[in-house]
């Protein structure tokens, strides 16, 4: 790892997506690993950022949060540049802004810091040239930490899982998605919803896409993320599904919906 010199500029901004759902366990991680991961591949340049104090998504690239000089703790605090806190990963277009246990104090501290709800927004500002996506991982909660990604934000990519009470809190998520659109980012949409930990065997899966279809209509990708053991064990290991086990479904899953992705934007 280490930290990206930043030349040449490109001619359009980044767009700039939270992957965001307040549920835990619905795999944000997992999909911002993988789909920036998969974009880097077809050589589109990527930021991913991690704003989750636990900074799964920075472990998952094989980054020592310990020995992290400088993280977006710095940036979204102490107001630190972020092309001095960026890093390298194994993909060659791929950077991460990284997190670490230190941003878990950050939401009592932005609590008296003017425009705080719009932090990262201003931070970001500065990378927004060199970047064709910015990808933003949340953290599972609705507090400013959230706020500040949402705010940063073009759209919001939702995971759900298909489990029971898939939809619970989606009403709510869908209310704090409304509220920063009204009060902070008037631009913010909904990029997409994507259905995770799906087996076409159970009824269930089938009953839950059935369900989110009927409340998200066509912002559900077609492509649907199996549950696969391989994707669980590869973050472990420091490591996406790319490099863990190119052949498995999960990698094959996920290529398929970067491809989906990409498609949309067009």
């Amino acid at each position: 790892m280490f930290h990206v010199k930043h030349t040449g500029k490109d001619p359009d901004m980044a767009k700039t997506i939270a992957i965001f759902n307040q549920k835990g366990g619905v795999g944000k991680t997992t999909t911002t690993m993988n789909l920036t991961t998969a974009l880097s591949m077809m050589n589109y340049k990527v930021l991913t950022v991690d704003t989750d104090p636990q900074g799964n998504t920075s472990s998952g690239f094989g980054i020592n949060k310990n020995e992290l000089e400088k993280s977006i703790y710095d940036a979204l605090i102490v107001g630190d540049d972020p092309k001095e806190i960026i890093l390298t990963t194994s993909y060659k277009n791929l950077h991460i802004l990284p997190s670490n246990l230190e941003l878990a104090g950050s939401e009592i501290e932005l609590t008296n810091m003017s425009q705080r709800e719009l932090r990262l927004k201003h931070s970001l500002e500065s990378v927004q040239d060199f970047y064709d996506f910015i990808f933003i991982d949340c953290p599972p909660s609705l507090g400013l930490l959230t706020i500040n990604a949402l705010a940063a934000s073009d759209s919001v990519l939702i995971p759900i899982q298909c489990e029971f009470y898939a939809l619970e809190g989606v009403g709510q998520l869908m209310s704090t998605v409304g509220l920063v659109k009204k009060g902070l980012n008037p631009k913010l949409e909904i990029e997409g919803v994507l259905m995770t930990m799906y087996d076409g065997r159970t009824n269930l899966s089938l009953q839950v896409v059935d369900e989110v279809k009927e409340y998200f209509k066509d912002k559900v990708y077609n492509t649907y993320i199996p549950r696969n053991v391989r994707l669980a064990e590869a973050p472990s290991y420091g490591q996406t599904i790319f490099e863990y086990a190119i052949n498995s479904k999960g990698s094959q899953a996920y290529s398929e919906f970067s491809q989906e992705f990409i498609k949309r934007q067009e």
